[in-house]
């Protein structure tokens, strides 16, 4: 060190004391103020009523269900959505500290309000929608559907044939043999309490691995199926993840093939009004149930619909004419042959004569140039999924199309929420 310079060296066994405001910490439109005076408007009285702890009951307080929920949406909009990255952000992360406020958060904390949470994080999406409807962001005149393909949390090293996958189940099922046996010698109270851990998460990968074997069954019998009508589909074994059993194996947009989730979503005026994560490689025949989704959530029915080409059906067109006779369907027809002999085309012709009402209206509408031109608004539903993925929404952070689910919902809360934020904002 050079001579006759004086610096200021760090002292940190000096004794502090430090008086922290966490309200001071935030800037007045931080977005985790906004976050918290959204979540004060909900209603929370489901998530407290799964809550064993009372006055006449012993236990310590729980930590409220408001300041977990929060800090999820917040950590949706931040893009994380591991538990334990989050839990390590509420003791770090100035914006997390403020919404805790004081209130213990750990990891499995939040692990747990999220994977217990499914069905009041759904009836959550549903009340938020009400309230927008209730404010006239929403409109439900024109609504767009369309899929979009999530990788999940399983790589392709948990995918398994036959072969491997009996192989597995083998070691696995000696395993839990050999640990139940070892359980059973004489050990201290220390020794066992491990013991009896090891087995647990034993047995729970043996109890995946039976959920495997069934799928693995479902995928076989599918891919002999399609063997029938495509002989290149037998060339291939059909392979089951090992950690989680549900997922299939998808092609993404960018071209690659990994296993994923294909996430249904319908989006009104840039709002997700309906989300439902499915195992189905393809949209064809989904287009019903997120009608029947949306109806249920927001008591009506669109009065257009316009569906991707691969998402609606001849036989969806009849369905939804017998249960939603006011909506108007904009999808493309599907392609046909062009070199046909003049025999098939007036047999075509004689075909679509004896076709229901409902289909040939749809047939001239998207003919027409003015269909064509509503048709056109639906590719702004993407617009929605690249937001959601922008914030995390790429890659499933959580195993299991129920846990899926919930992480579903949390990002089209969190979508909804921001969204409506920044029309508030446009418009003062």
């Amino acid at each position: 060190m050079s001579e006759g310079i004086r610096l200021l060296r760090p002292d940190r066994s000096q004794i502090q004391l430090e008086v922290v405001d966490l309200d001071s910490q935030l800037p007045a439109d931080h977005y985790a103020r906004i976050v918290w005076a959204f979540v004060e408007t909900l209603d929370l009285s489901a998530f407290h009523a799964r809550i064993k702890v009372r006055d006449d009951l012993p236990g310590r307080p729980a930590s409220d269900p408001a300041v977990l929920l929060a800090v999820w949406l917040y950590a949706t909009v931040e893009g994380v959505g591991s538990a334990r990255a989050v839990a390590r952000l509420c003791e770090q992360h100035a914006a997390y500290r403020w919404l805790c406020g004081g209130v213990p958060v750990n990891h499995d904390m939040l692990s747990a309000f999220r994977r217990e949470s499914g069905a009041l994080l759904d009836n959550l999406l549903t009340q938020t929608l009400t309230g927008l409807i209730a404010e006239g962001l929403i409109k439900l005149e024109e609504v767009a559907i369309d899929g979009t393909k999530v990788r999940s949390r399983a790589g392709h090293n948990s995918l398994a044939a036959r072969e491997r996958f009996d192989r597995i189940e083998t070691a696995v099922r000696q395993r839990v043999a050999k640990l139940k046996s070892e359980l059973e010698e004489d050990a201290s109270s220390a020794e066992r309490k491990r013991r009896a851990r090891t087995l647990r998460v034993a047995t729970e990968r043996a109890a995946r691995i039976q959920r495997a074997r069934e799928k693995l069954a479902q995928f076989e019998a599918e891919k002999a199926e399609r063997a029938k009508r495509d002989k290149r589909a037998a060339k291939t074994e059909a392979k089951v993840s090992l950690s989680d059993p549900e997922v299939r194996q998808m092609r993404m947009p960018d071209g690659s093939v990994h296993p994923g989730w294909n996430v249904q979503v319908a989006t009104a005026k840039g709002f997700v009004v309906a989300i439902d994560p499915t195992d189905r490689r393809n949209d064809t025949g989904l287009a019903p149930d997120l009608v029947e989704n949306i109806r249920q959530r927001c008591g009506v029915v669109p009065e257009t619909l316009l569906a991707d080409a691969t998402a609606m059906t001849i036989d969806d067109l009849v369905t939804l004419n017998a249960t939603a006779p006011n909506l108007t369907v904009y999808s493309p027809t599907p392609k046909e042959r062009e070199d046909i002999s003049e025999a098939g085309q007036r047999n075509r012709e004689s075909q679509r004569k004896h076709e229901p009402k409902v289909v040939q209206q749809w047939r001239e509408r998207m003919a027409s140039d003015a269909g064509k031109e509503v048709y056109r608004r639906r590719k702004l539903t993407e617009h929605a999924h690249a937001k959601m993925k922008n914030r995390g929404f790429g890659r499933m952070p959580v195993h299991g199309i129920a846990k899926v689910r919930s992480v579903c919902f949390l990002h089209a809360i969190t979508h909804n929420l921001m969204h409506a934020h920044g029309l508030r904002r446009v418009s003062t």
